[in-house]
């Protein structure tokens, strides 16, 4: 059968038909692993499932750029097209593991390269691209979490409200038909999760919990006289809900919605505002949950009410407020914070956030930073403990995170600024932003990632490693490639003139994401096996004839 074909007919029947997503994705790509190595499919399905059609807009979004220096391409993966970063620093002390990034870009805007899901070392050595098929669609929050014990990764994905293409809901938010993904360490989808009760799941987290539950935001536009705030009558509240789902069962164990819990007059944004985004009011923007010293309580960040909240999940109740018009903390000089993102709990009563200082206004507030502020129950008080500053320092409109590394490193995504860094534990000042300074990197201009991970990552794709060919002047370039596989250390060539007689023509150590092996064999048949750290093949690629290969 012809492999194109029958994979389209997959693709059509997963969209059209009403099993769930898992069903079909653990039919196919588990009990179909031996169909998709024989026709030498090298990476997951993206053609199908929750959050894989772009909502719709009449407004051209650009296509991503891809012939520049910024844009990688390869010969053995010729459709997979990531960006290219540059390091700036790099220190000692730097931590080794792999880098998690979900490149995208706004709807007026080329991306350099495609969107989607990218793991990357410290030198920018892609090592897993997963890319998407529209500039409407994006992945944010892209993660290792844990799940059933085991590392697996998840993700959002949809179409994210930018204007100028989306202009029906807040910037920022999620349109209808997206969703989230879990990803075992084959990169096999294991399963998807949505919002329920008519919410729609919303971009800015998915946090799994040891209890294998999944806390996330949804969404809903209610309907609201907004005259009150200062905006239109025919107006709405973009009302931001906590599900926990269980995740065996799909059952929803906890719910909890601002619109019952915080005041709209807590609200910075003015409702005014809504009439540039559908007549509806981006009054709380929930944009992070964490998880506390005690499994009944979460901490929860509103960047549009400057305000981190503790709630206590049994009884909904709003156990303190931390920064805003109802702070329940004084809040000492230098620990000030506004339109925050990625607030978590730490040991010893510290709360850590990425502070933006900034809501993209024309008159924007002091340099954004990574903040840790000591909480003092006693007093009531909140102090500085930690700041990082970028070097030099940036004001960020949105987006960004700061994640506490085993070591006590410091990794800091800048959001809507192109860079992501790592800084030891001391930190560093505004007038001081190189101190303990150890990594920052930077992403072409154009692109952005909601959120920047360092994680310990171990992939073992359950696809085959790919093969390419080039010849010129009459020298055959072998191209050998093997997406998101971290344990390949080396590659062997075979070839022979039958392609059931092949024999080793050549072994090399693995050069980035694609190694290029100079062979004088003749062929036609070619094919490489990639080998780990021990010399066990641990994987290898279909038999290729490189004349019919060239006649393409």
């Amino acid at each position: 059968m012809n492999f194109s074909f029958a994979f389209a007919v997959f693709c059509a029947s997963v969209l059209f038909s009403s099993r769930p997503l898992e069903e079909f994705y653990g039919d196919f790509l588990c009990e179909e692993k031996e169909v998709l190595s024989a026709v030498g499919l090298s990476s997951p399905c993206t053609c199908s499932g929750c959050g894989s059609i772009p909502y719709p807009t009449s407004y051209p979004t650009p296509d991503p750029i891809i012939n520049s220096s910024q844009v990688w391409s390869f010969v053995s993966e010729p459709d997979l097209h990531p960006m290219k970063i540059t390091v700036n620093t790099f220190n000692p002390g730097t931590s080794s593991g792999l880098i998690f990034l979900a490149p995208y870009g706004f709807s007026s805007v080329a991306t350099y390269g495609q969107s989607g899901a990218l793991i990357l070392d410290n030198e920018g050595t892609p090592f897993w691209f997963r890319p998407l098929t529209s500039p409407n669609l994006m992945n944010t929050d892209f993660r290792m979490q844990t799940f059933n014990g085991k590392p697996v990764l998840t993700f959002w994905q949809g179409t994210l409200a930018t204007p100028p293409a989306y202009t029906n809901s807040p910037g920022g938010s999620s349109e209808p038909g997206s969703c989230y993904y879990i990803l075992d360490n084959t990169y096999a989808v294991i399963k998807t999760v949505s919002a329920q009760q008519g919410y729609i799941s919303d971009i800015h987290e998915f946090l799994l919990t040891p209890n294998n539950t999944a806390l996330f935001f949804s969404t809903k536009a209610v309907p609201m006289d907004l005259t009150p705030y200062g905006g239109p009558q025919d107006g709405y509240v973009q009302d931001f809900a906590i599900q926990e789902i269980d995740l065996h069962t799909n059952k929803l164990i906890f719910f909890w919605d601002a619109l019952q819990h915080i005041p709209l007059a807590d609200s910075y944004v003015p409702a005014s505002n809504a009439v540039s985004s559908g007549n509806i009011w981006d009054a709380f923007h929930l944009n992070s949950i964490g998880l506390t010293d005690t499994i009944d309580d979460i901490v929860v960040s509103g960047r549009s009410t400057w305000t981190i909240y503790r709630i206590n999940k049994p009884t909904g109740n709003i156990v303190w407020r931390l920064g805003g018009k109802q702070s329940d903390f004084t809040i000492e000089s230098g620990a000030e914070f506004s339109w925050q993102h990625d607030a978590r709990f730490l040991p010893n009563n510290l709360i850590s956030m990425f502070d933006d200082n900034s809501d993209n206004a024309s008159v924007p507030g002091p340099p954004s930073h990574g903040l840790i502020l000591q909480l003092d129950f006693v007093n009531m008080a909140a102090s500085v403990f930690r700041t990082y500053y970028h070097n030099p320092n940036i004001i960020v409109a949105s987006q960004g995170n700061l994640q506490s590394l085993s070591n006590g490193n410091k990794f800091v995504g800048w959001g809507q600024s192109p860079y992501y860094s790592e800084y030891s534990e001391a930190g560093n000042s505004e007038i001081n932003p190189v101190l303990n300074l150890l990594y920052d990197a930077q992403i072409p201009s154009s692109n952005f990632t909601y959120r920047a991970y360092r994680n310990n990552w171990v992939g073992m794709p359950f696809y085959p490693p790919s093969i390419g060919i080039t010849s010129t002047n009459g020298q055959i370039t072998v191209y050998a490639s093997w997406n998101g596989s971290t344990e390949t250390t080396q590659w062997q060539v075979f070839a022979g003139s039958k392609s059931k007689k092949l024999s080793l023509v050549s072994s090399v150590a693995k050069s980035g994401f694609e190694t290029s092996i100079p062979v004088t064999q003749k062929g036609p048949y070619f094919q490489v096996k990639a080998l780990d750290v021990n010399g066990q093949v641990i994987g290898k690629s279909k038999i290729i004839n490189v004349n019919k290969s060239f006649e393409k």
